[in-house]
């Protein structure tokens, strides 16, 4: 396959440069050999980010895996090469972080990743092109990679929120380079990771944040939320529905079917527009279990069945259910997680 009339493989490689314009950050990191030792050391450097385990079926006795990455003030992304592994971001961790960038993976050379209860996409489909997925990082997640060749960017929220309108709503999605708006989108930004040693800042960010654009466009189109008077339309909706749920979690009343009939719309309708959530229904069951996980972190003093009916669960078992169904774990162990950290932090400034 090639891109622009450049042969994919040639956009790939890695950069020679070991030094940049002022204001681009870089640096690099690899492993490679003896298994044990190399994983080891791979899972502790990305351990700021990612829980890193082996897959279950590894059975190799080497692990190679490298990294370069490149920081613009607070955009980011890395050229990485990796062997197989799991990438896990526990409900836990993203609850008492800081991190809620938006991620998008630009798989180039091996199979793509396979995020856990989001396969559906990839059982049906055997991609021809690179692909992309998205990932909301405040969003729990276990993404399995194979070995292979890909570019993973980090956007600020704020930033994809200017472009996308529900930044949250981009989890788990996948666009494949297969329409010219994705062959471009895919050319531009492995076009930026080949170019970065040779850009200034101001150059650099530039390309980033149109990349950034050219992402937004990308999933708008795929979503159906961009390039027509219909698709106005649905976004518009997509977005009225959206907010009348968040106004509306505490609402034990709440379901797929009094939005539908207060907002006077079709089912058809509203379940185009949240198929990829599993339906409407599935959708607003999340948001209250996903601010239910907040409120155990921030308020840990709390008993779990007072958030629980607080979120409109009409008991406290079901609500522990659908949360150790969605999240692997029971609410209240989030909850003494929670009090665990605060503490830790009352005893670190005493």
């Amino acid at each position: 396959m090639t891109l622009g009339h450049i042969p994919e493989r040639r956009l790939q490689l890695p950069l020679g440069q070991s030094s940049f314009a002022s204001g681009i950050v870089h640096s690099n990191f690899s492993v490679q050999g003896d298994s044990r030792l190399s994983f080891l050391a791979w899972q502790e450097r990305m351990d700021p980010v990612y829980h890193i385990r082996p897959p279950a079926t590894h059975g190799t006795e080497t692990f190679d895996a490298s990294f370069y990455r490149y920081s613009i003030d607070n955009l980011t992304f890395f050229n990485i090469h990796t062997s197989q592994n799991v990438a896990e971001r526990s409900l836990g961790r993203v609850s008492t972080e800081n991190i809620s960038d938006i991620s998008f993976s630009l798989f180039l050379e091996g199979a793509p990743a396979q995020m856990k209860g989001y396969n559906h996409w990839l059982d049906t489909h055997l991609p021809s092109a690179p692909s992309v997925l998205a990932q909301d990082m405040n969003q729990p997640s276990t993404v399995r990679s194979f070995d292979g060749r890909l570019l993973v960017f980090f956007v600020p929220r704020l930033l994809m929120e200017n472009v996308f309108p529900d930044a949250a709503s981009l989890h788990a999605r996948r666009v494949e380079a297969i329409t010219p708006l994705t062959q471009l989108m895919v050319a531009h930004l492995v076009a930026l990771n080949r170019q970065i040693g040779d850009l200034s800042k101001v150059e650099a960010e530039s390309a980033f944040r149109t990349g950034v654009q050219l992402l937004a466009a990308a999933f708008s189109q795929q979503a159906g939320l961009s390039g027509s008077t219909r698709a106005a339309v649905r976004a518009a909706v997509y977005g009225q529905v959206r907010r009348y749920v968040e106004a509306h979690l505490d609402d034990h009343n709440l379901s797929a079917n009094s939005v539908m009939q207060s907002l006077r719309l079709s089912r058809a309708s509203v379940y185009r527009l949240f198929a990829h959530e599993g339906g409407l229904a599935v959708y607003i069951s999340n948001r209250r279990l996903r601010v239910a996980a907040d409120q155990l972190v921030r308020f840990p003093h709390i008993p779990v069945k007072d958030i629980a009916y607080g979120l409109g669960f009409n008991s406290a078992s079901s609500f522990t259910r659908a949360f150790r169904r969605t999240y692997d774990m029971a609410p209240q162990g989030l909850h003494e997680h929670a009090q665990l950290l605060e503490q830790r932090q009352a005893g670190s400034k005493n």
